[in-house]
């Protein structure tokens, strides 16, 4: 919205072309975020439900009975700051109506007196990822262009078509599969949102600086993504309101974000990950996450339908395995994995964009 008041005051005003500006938008969007959530966030613990401790997971009881929930609020902090600070369009609008559908069918899972079960929460996920498939092909800018839509991917220089179908399942796939492991993320204070916020500023750089710069995309191979600075404001006000978040999610933590946050991160992550145009970059984004979360919904998928026995001497999600087997403490946890997220991101960023 302030984009568009500032083109009709720059007449009038002429520091008002600096809200012209992405990289202002930017940081306001940023700084915004974080201020609005660390000052109105503990406001709201009254009115969140509490924790009940999750079953099967260490020191559950050192959980339950803290608000939780809290995706609710900053989810909602997230969605109005964009409206604020960024130039939209349909697809957009479309991401940030499903971001927040996923946030508010987390929550009152969070509010429910006893949880949903796995096959109720798996249905309104593919209902939501399918939709989101669909907004994400239909609404491309090359797709009502006219032009056929295009993956770019590693060791392969130019890009190659997507067929609409193949298009729709791959993103419904990516998308289901980044809000469960997301979700099976959060259980050590801090750790799901410290890694999300890694790959929310990896996004949110590759955005505008690689993605979204005519130049530099052209000098890497990589197609241009038109409204990839739009994004990139997007991305870093969910960066901020995250912070904002972690402030008081920090060992020993005060409030949790449930699934209403953690699902609706995992959903967001997705989303930036096919706007990319390039798949693949969920490992530089969620490798952590998709190991620590993801392998443990391989094993309970293969047992529970096909009788299958893998990882029987490892706990999942890891980190209760490295707490319990290596005894690691909630920090280690949480400083080890974040070490390796970077080390990963920054490896595959090089690998994706370099070696084409």
């Amino acid at each position: 919205m302030l984009y568009y008041v500032a083109s009709y005051f720059m007449e009038f005003f002429g520091p008002a072309r600096l809200l012209r500006s992405y990289a202002v938008l930017i940081t306001l969007a940023l700084y915004a975020g974080f201020v609005i959530t660390y000052f109105f966030l503990p406001k709201f613990y009254k009115y969140l439900p509490s924790d009940r401790g999750r079953e099967f997971t260490l020191n559950a009881e050192a959980a339950k009975g803290k608000p939780t929930g809290s995706g609710v609020v900053f989810i909602t902090f997230f969605v109005l700051l964009v409206f604020l600070f960024t130039p939209l369009h349909e697809i957009q609008i479309a991401v940030l109506v499903l971001t927040w559908i996923t946030m508010l069918t987390g929550f009152l899972d969070d509010r429910s007196i006893t949880s949903w079960s796995d096959y109720k929460k798996g249905f309104y996920d593919l209902l939501i990822c399918l939709a989101a498939a669909f907004a994400l092909y239909f609404f491309n800018d090359k797709v009502q262009s006219g032009a056929p839509l295009q993956f770019w991917l590693p060791f392969i220089s130019k890009p190659i078509t997507i067929a609409p179908w193949l298009f729709i399942s791959l993103s419904t796939i990516l998308l289901w599969t980044s809000i469960n492991t997301t979700n099976c993320t959060d259980g050590v204070d801090g750790l799901s949102s410290t890694l999300v916020l890694i790959a929310l500023l990896t996004m949110g750089i590759t955005f505008y600086f690689i993605l979204g710069h005519k130049e530099i995309s052209a000098y890497l191979l990589v197609p241009h993504l038109y409204d990839g600075a739009a994004w990139a404001v997007m991305t870093f006000a969910l960066s901020g309101v995250l912070m904002g978040y972690l402030w008081h999610n920090a060992f020993p933590s005060k409030v949790l974000m449930g699934d209403a946050g953690s699902r609706a991160l995992g959903f967001y992550i997705g989303v930036c990950v096919i706007v990319s145009g390039n798949p693949f970059l969920i490992l530089a984004t969620s490798s952590i996450i998709l190991v620590n979360g993801g392998m443990g919904l391989l094993k309970v998928f293969l047992l529970r339908f096909f009788k299958i026995h893998i990882f029987e001497k490892i706990r999942f999600p890891l980190h209760d395995h490295m707490r319990k087997t290596r005894l690691w403490s909630p920090t280690q946890v949480l400083v080890k994995f974040m070490i390796l997220q970077i080390l990963i991101t920054i490896a595959m960023i090089g690998l994706m964009f370099k070696v084409r």
